[in-house]
């Protein structure tokens, strides 16, 4: 399943940011966090290689314009 940026909403584009920084996972919403783990972009409290994927991606795109 291929998954975009934009296929996100705020709080789970928020949670992939903040678990990419390795902050703590208690700041992110928890359905958020259910959904981004059904999705396959986390496990537990760190991103897959999908999610660390979708957020390079995401960050590569913003900074080129």
């Amino acid at each position: 399943m291929d998954i975009s940026w934009a296929d996100l909403d705020s709080d789970q584009k928020r949670a992939i940011a903040i678990l990419g920084a390795g902050l703590s996972i208690e700041l992110c919403d928890p359905l958020a966090l259910l959904t981004l783990s059904r999705l396959g972009l986390i496990i537990g409290s760190h991103l897959t290689a999908a999610g660390h994927n979708l957020r390079r991606d995401a960050v590569v795109k913003s900074v080129a314009g």
